[in-house]
């Protein structure tokens, strides 16, 4: 079955890095679009940035452009968020998701990894 595991939460100063990471198992990786989503306490989920299957496009909420980068590895079948600059309002619950590109079909989630930043 399909499995999505992210990892690499914590709590960080403002301004400070993480990397989150997502690794994926019971689906053809390369055949699907991957995406990262946050939500907020008391805040619908949103979505922070999308990878297509070749990861030659991607796609990012204007509030982390210039300061996420997403990233995939086919080969090992996983994903990545590197966010630089952190502020307050990037905390969240960060869910790594993912959807076939070319089919149709439901939309996978994982369980979530929690990022907080505060001083």
């Amino acid at each position: 079955q399909v499995q999505l595991v992210e990892s690499g939460g914590g709590l960080v100063q403002p301004g400070g890095s993480l990397r989150l990471s997502c690794a994926a198992s019971g689906f053809t990786f390369s055949a699907y679009d991957m995406s990262w989503f946050r939500q907020a306490p008391g805040k619908e989920r949103e979505l922070v940035a999308t990878s297509t299957p070749t990861g030659g496009a991607t796609n990012y909420a204007e509030s982390v452009q210039g300061r996420f980068t997403i990233s995939r590895d086919n080969n090992k079948n996983t994903l990545a968020l590197r966010m630089n600059s952190l502020k307050p309002e990037d905390t969240a619950v960060y869910y790594c998701s993912a959807r076939h590109a070319y089919i149709l079909g439901r939309r996978y989630w994982g369980q979530g990894t929690q990022v907080t930043v505060s001083s």
